[in-house]
């Protein structure tokens, strides 16, 4: 069953730093907007307060997410228990996006460790902490990272991973991403 929790306890939090991967999800306000659902992994996602949670967010293929949240703020996270007992555990909120530009940015981005692609911290208030039973996710062992995103951001070189992110910058509904960019 599946049930409500106040805030991010001692077992909760060590339930989600457990975790390899983690998946985000968001949606554009207008009714014929789309939901966007990514998954993240390499060591992004930190757990700031009982209630604060914070995520590290990457270059990727589009700006889905963080065109979202400046849309409406909305965002729910859902960590999959592979190894060992069955869980699942979803954390609904707000978030904000922290721009490299913005003031507060080194404070936030020194929690995460050095990542080359880095567009942003997002920064989540949580509203809605549950757990459920997970019985239904197969079980699969962790291997490791991927080397692929290393390997093409090393070939674009810091230039060219400003000009992707520039030329990404707008969610598929035709959201604005990233403002420093707009």
């Amino acid at each position: 069953m599946a049930s409500v929790i106040a805030e991010i306890d001692d077992k909760m939090k060590r339930f989600l730093q457990a975790q390899h991967l983690f998946f985000v999800a968001t949606a554009a306000s207008s009714l014929d907007g789309h939901v966007n659902v990514s998954p993240k992994g390499h060591d992004t996602f930190r757990i700031v307060g009982p209630k604060t949670v914070a995520y590290l967010d990457l270059t990727g293929s589009g700006v889905e997410t963080i065109a979202h949240l400046r849309d409406n703020g909305r965002i729910t996270f859902m960590f999959c228990a592979f190894e060992g007992p069955p869980r699942i555990v979803r954390l609904q909120g707000r978030g904000r996006v922290i721009e490299q530009a913005d003031p507060e940015f080194p404070d936030w981005r020194k929690r995460f460790p050095e990542h080359d692609g880095v567009r942003s911290v997002i920064v989540v208030e949580l509203d809605r902490l549950s757990d459920s039973c997970g019985y239904a996710v197969p079980l699969m062992s962790y291997s490791g990272e991927r080397t692929q995103m290393q390997a093409w951001l090393d070939h674009k070189g810091p230039d060219g991973i400003a000009s992707y992110q520039a030329s990404h910058n707008v969610s598929v509904d035709g959201l604005p991403g990233l403002s420093s960019l707009a």
